[in-house]
C-alpha cells in the first residue's frame, strides 16, 4: 500500500510541476506597480535591467542608496533599476505599499521604479521570480533567492546575464563592471 500511496504523490507532484508554465523571458510579464498600476515589464526591453527584491528593515536596506546611485549615474545610458518589496525573510517587509513607498522617498530618495510587494520563493513566487531562479534562466547561479537585496542583471535583449547575491553592493566593482559591460562600454575599474 504504501507503494501505491507512494506514487499517487509523486504523479500529483508531478502533475503540479507540468502545469507552472514559466515565462519566455523575463520581461515577458506584467507586474503592479507600488502605486497600483499594472505594467509590462516588456516596456524595458532595450534597456539593461538591474532587478532587486528589496526591505526597509534589513541590515542591507542601506543599499537603497547605492541602487539610487547607480540609477541615476546610467539611467541616461539605458539602466533601469526595479525594486520588488518581499517580506519573505524575517519579516523585514512589513509595510504597505503606501508606507513602503514613502519610506523610500523620505531616507532615500527613491526614483526609480518601485513595485509592489511580492514572493521571490515558493508557489506564490511572481513569475518573473520564478523565471529569475529557475533552469530557464541562462546563469549559473540558480535556484531560490536566499535574502533580501538579491540582484539580477537582465542585458538589452531580455537574458540574464548575471546574478550577485546580497553582499555584494550596487556600487562594488563586479557589479559596475557587469553593468558597464552590459551597457556597450568596458569599464575602468580594475
Amino acid at each position: 500500500m504504501k507503494t501505491l500511496e507512494w506514487m499517487a504523490i509523486y504523479l500529483f507532484a508531478w502533475t503540479a510541476l507540468q502545469a507552472v508554465e514559466l515565462p519566455d523571458d523575463p520581461l515577458s510579464v506584467a507586474a503592479t506597480r507600488i502605486n497600483g498600476e499594472t505594467v509590462q515589464l516588456g516596456v524595458y526591453t532595450g534597456k539593461v535591467v538591474l532587478v532587486v527584491n528589496v526591505a526597509s528593515r534589513c541590515g542591507y536596506t542601506k543599499q537603497y542608496r547605492q541602487l539610487q546611485s547607480i540609477y541615476e549615474k546610467f539611467a541616461e545610458r539605458g539602466l533601469v533599476v526595479l525594486g520588488f518589496p518581499c517580506n519573505q525573510f524575517g519579516a523585514q517587509e512589513p509595510g504597505t505599499d503606501a508606507e513602503i513607498q514613502a519610506f523610500c522617498q523620505k531616507k532615500f530618495a527613491v526614483s526609480f521604479p518601485m513595485f509592489s510587494k511580492i514572493d521571490v520563493n515558493g508557489e506564490h513566487a511572481h513569475p518573473l521570480y520564478q523565471y529569475l531562479t529557475s533552469g530557464s534562466a541562462p546563469i549559473d547561479d540558480r535556484g531560490p533567492v536566499k535574502w533580501n537585496f538579491e540582484k539580477f542583471l537582465i542585458d538589452r535583449t531580455g537574458r540574464v546575464i548575471g546574478r550577485f547575491r546580497s553582499r555584494v553592493t550596487p556600487d562594488a566593482p563586479e557589479m559596475i563592471n557587469a553593468i558597464e559591460t552590459a551597457l556597450g562600454r568596458e569599464s575602468v575599474i580594475p
